[in-house]
Order: structure tokens, then C-alpha cells, then sequence
């Protein structure tokens, strides 16, 4: 095990030497000596619409993909200045539409057109620097006079593993590595003024090489090749990361130095306007967090398009009090039940499930009927509650692609029993009314919908008083 700790983000080697994290995760890079980073986000549009040819993200998952790169920006960058080794492999450029959160109006009534505005971002935004990265490919390359012979051990053993994926062209990046032909800068080696920390910038690797996996006894498995690839790669970059800090060793500042005597005439100015920087920030934050815990609670309802256990039971329950029943679990002695819910109209009994990749079946049906029995066999129950079973079947797939959330011989039980079905991508959809329009009748038609169904429930239609305005969308300058 080498005597210093290595994190890969979004890069996974076959070596006990390293951790990984992913590109999504929130994790401190405090931690660590040598950061290796991959810069990748295609994670956040698997499934979007494009404009301009280019994938367009919602307003959630704008907000979620900015959010993960100035995490990774602020880690980077705070790493660097303490003294860490940060290196950063320049993946392709993926660019993205976001939405930036403003919408103007043009019309009234029938005619209203909203405009949704969007910006251009891309994956390099998670990198402490200014670069104006421009795509394009190539292995013709050659080491650069800064650091040249730092990495030349480096480039030695993984030149041709290389490939640039982007020109850096912004003018004062420090290049160390540049194209054989036109000297354009293809990486860089940032060093911290305050440590010996440094940020370098290599050509990609292609680390998922379809040499490095293969199938055992029905699972993927690292080859031979794998593990000897990996293990030349740590040798190498902590090789790398000691020839770094030897060339950079900066001597911390004894305590002594920073008495009042030595201090600088602009250097009592400049720390006051840090200090109310620093005040806006943690303003700022406290404001974006209060913000996001808003947003959090408010899209928690989303679980119900795809979650399973405990967290699909609770968000149930706050979708029926939206409808205005009362709800609650109920546990008594050996009696242990989801949800107990009821209203004027009536009084109800409910048992979650969740599937990942199946419909939900008749065993629920059954487990369903013994908590009636039981509940009437309570002494303040003189009638039996309707019996309902809430779905969440195939939830891992996309609402749109799922088939029937419940089997048929669920459904024939159902019919028997006098139970209501309900999907919960369904309650959703009823959910998503009711957060935006306090609405007591449509909420009342619902609860009647719940006590009135034998089998698959089906909800009143959404209520809609004006068509809706047209959404467009603008690329900010």
C-alpha cells in the first residue's frame, strides 16, 4: 500500500492503493494527498430534450450540475493552496444548455409566451482556472519547457496512452505539454504562491480501454491488464507528485513573521475587504440554503415516482394529508400497519410496495387483508376499513416506458376484495396539482376516487381553467 493517499473522481482503477468517488458525490478532497480527477458530466443529461443541438437540462438539473461543479472548483482549488497534489485529466468538452432561471413574457391571456432563458456550460467550469478550452483531438504531442523535466518520467511511461481531447487557449495558461506541430497548449501546471500545492493538467487516458474487463461467473472482473496498468499509474504519479513538491517547497510562515511590525502598509486594507467578502459569502450561503432545504422539501414528492420502503410509506402519507385526509403508520402492540388514513367521507387502510424491475404482485393483497381483520378486531372499530395497496412497480425505469404496475392476478384479487389500486406515479400526478392550486374540490373528488374503487384507481383529470402558456427558450448572450 503506498504510503500516500490517492482519491480518484470519476476515474475507477483496479488498485487497492486508491479510493474512488464519483464526479456526482459531495466529497472533501481535505483528505487526500494526490487527487486525480475526470471531469465528466453525462450522468446529468441522460434523458433531456436538446436545443441547438446541444442537451438542454431542466431547472432542477441545471441547478444540480452547478452546484456539483463549483463544489469540485472550491475543493480544487482549496486543496491547491493547502498543499495538495491535484491532477486533473482534460476529458472531452461537454457542453450543455442551462437554465438560468429567468423567464420573460410576451402576450396576454390565450397568446402568453414564456421564455425560458439558457446558457452554455460545460464540464470544465468544475476546473479552478481559466482555460477557453476548444474541442478537438490527437496524440501528436511533446513536453513544453515549464516542467519538462518534472514530467518527464511521467510522459516517458504514458505518452502513448495519451490523447488531447482540447486546446487550451486562453493566454496566460502556464502550458507544460503542447501539440508536436502549431505549439498549442494541450496541458498545464498551475502552483500554488502559498504551498507546495500544485494543480496539473494532463492529456486524457483512456482508462475504461476494453482490455481492462471481463466477464466472471456473470459479473464484470479488472484483467491482468488492468492491474498492471493501474499499478504503473500510482508508481507514476506519486513519483510525480514528490518531484513536484521537491521543485516547490515553500517554507510555511513561522508565527513571529506575521507580528504587527512586519506587516505591510496594503495588507490592513486588503484583510478588511476580505473580512466583508467573507461576510457576503456566508450570507450568500446561509440564503442558498435555506433555498435549497425549500426546494428539497417541495420536490420530495418526486419519490413517489421512485422510491421504495420506509421513504415511499412517508411520502405517501404527505400526499394524503395534501388531500386532506388524516394520516399516519400505525403500530400497536403486534399490529404494524402503513398507513391508517380517513376523512368525512370515509376510513381507509394502506400497504406500500416497490419494485425495481417488476409489477407488483398478490402477496401484498394478502398481507393487506390481515391488517383489516385486525384492525376490526380493535375495540373503537366497529366497520372495516377499504383497503388500498399503493404501487411503485418498475421504478427504476422512466413512468413513460412502464407496463401494468400490477399483475393480473393482482388484479383479479383486488376485484374480489373490494381493494383500490393505486399507482403511485399516478398520486403523483395529483400531488403536483395540489402543491400549486389549493384546490378542496378536486381534493374531495379525490378522496372519493380512493373510496369508491375496486382495482386500479384512476384519478380526476387535472383541472385546467386557461390553456397553459407557450414555454419557449433563448440562449443568453
Amino acid at each position: 500500500m503506498t504510503a500516500k493517499k490517492v482519491l480518484t473522481v470519476g476515474i475507477e482503477l483496479a488498485s487497492s492503493d486508491t479510493q474512488y468517488a464519483s464526479f456526482n458525490s459531495k466529497v472533501s478532497l481535505l483528505d487526500w494527498d494526490i487527487i486525480l480527477v475526470k471531469p465528466q458530466i453525462e450522468n446529468f443529461y441522460l434523458y433531456v430534450d436538446y436545443f441547438q443541438g446541444k442537451p438542454s437540462l431542466s431547472e432542477g438539473s441545471s441547478f444540480e450540475l452547478k452546484e456539483c461543479c463549483e463544489h469540485w472548483r472550491r475543493e480544487i482549488k482549496q486543496a491547491v493552496e493547502i498543499g495538495k497534489t491535484v491532477i486533473v485529466f482534460l476529458s472531452t468538452l461537454e457542453e450543455v444548455y442551462v437554465d438560468t432561471g429567468q423567464r420573460s413574457h410576451s402576450g396576454t391571456g390565450r397568446n402568453q409566451r414564456t421564455t425560458r432563458h439558457l446558457a452554455l456550460y460545460n464540464n470544465y467550469q468544475a476546473i479552478p482556472a481559466n482555460l477557453s478550452p476548444v474541442a478537438t483531438t490527437g496524440s501528436a504531442m511533446k513536453l513544453a519547457g515549464k516542467g519538462a523535466d518534472i514530467l518527464a518520467p511521467y510522459w516517458t511511461e504514458f505518452d502513448d496512452h495519451s490523447k488531447y481531447r482540447v486546446v487550451l487557449t486562453e493566454p496566460n495558461v502556464p502550458t507544460c505539454i503542447i501539440t508536436r506541430t502549431g505549439d498549442r497548449g494541450v496541458g498545464a501546471l498551475f502552483r500554488s504562491n502559498a504551498s507546495s500545492g500544485t494543480l496539473l493538467l494532463l492529456p486524457d487516458i483512456d482508462f475504461d480501454d476494453g482490455r481492462f474487463i471481463k466477464e466472471k461467473e456473470g459479473e464484470q472482473a479488472w484483467t491482468r491488464a488492468a492491474n498492471q496498468f493501474a499499478g504503473r499509474l500510482i508508481a507514476s504519479i506519486v513519483a510525480l507528485d514528490k518531484a513536484l513538491r521537491a521543485a516547490s517547497e515553500v517554507t510555511p510562515e513561522p508565527p513571529w513573521a506575521s507580528d504587527r511590525r512586519y506587516v505591510l502598509g496594503p495588507e490592513t486594507t486588503l484583510r478588511v475587504q476580505l473580512l466583508e467578502a467573507e461576510r457576503r459569502v456566508e450570507q450568500a450561503q446561509k440564503e442558498k440554503e435555506a433555498v435549497a432545504e425549500n426546494l428539497a422539501s417541495v420536490g420530495r414528492f418526486r419519490a413517489l415516482l421512485f422510491e421504495k420502503g420506509r421513504p415511499l410509506e412517508r411520502i405517501i402519507i404527505d400526499a394524503l394529508r395534501l388531500m386532506s385526509f388524516k394520516a399516519a403508520p400505525f403500530k400497536e402492540s403486534d399490529s404494524e400497519f402503513d398507513v391508517i388514513f380517513e376523512c368525512a367521507e370515509g376510513r381507509l387502510i394502506g400497504e406500500a410496495e416497490g419494485k425495481d424491475n417488476k409489477a407488483i404482485n398478490v402477496d401484498k393483497l394478502r398481507q393487506l387483508s390481515m391488517n383489516i381483520h385486525e384492525d376490526l378486531q380493535r375495540d373503537e372499530v366497529s366497520t372495516p376499513a377499504k383497503p388500498v395497496l399503493f404501487g411503485n412497480a418498475f421504478r427504476l425505469q422512466p413512468v413513460q416506458e412502464r407496463p401494468d404496475p400490477f399483475t393480473q392476478k393482482c388484479h383479479n384479487a383486488a376485484a374480489t376484495s373490494s381493494t383500490a389500486l393505486v399507482s403511485t406515479p399516478d398520486l403523483f400526478m395529483v400531488v403536483q396539482y395540489l402543491v400549486e392550486q389549493q384546490d378542496s374540490d378536486f381534493a374531495r373528488m379525490c378522496r372519493l376516487a380512493l373510496l369508491g374503487s375496486i382495482g386500479r384507481v384512476v384519478f380526476p383529470v387535472i383541472p385546467v381553467s386557461e390553456p397553459q402558456p407557450v414555454e419557449t427558450q433563448v440562449a443568453e448572450a
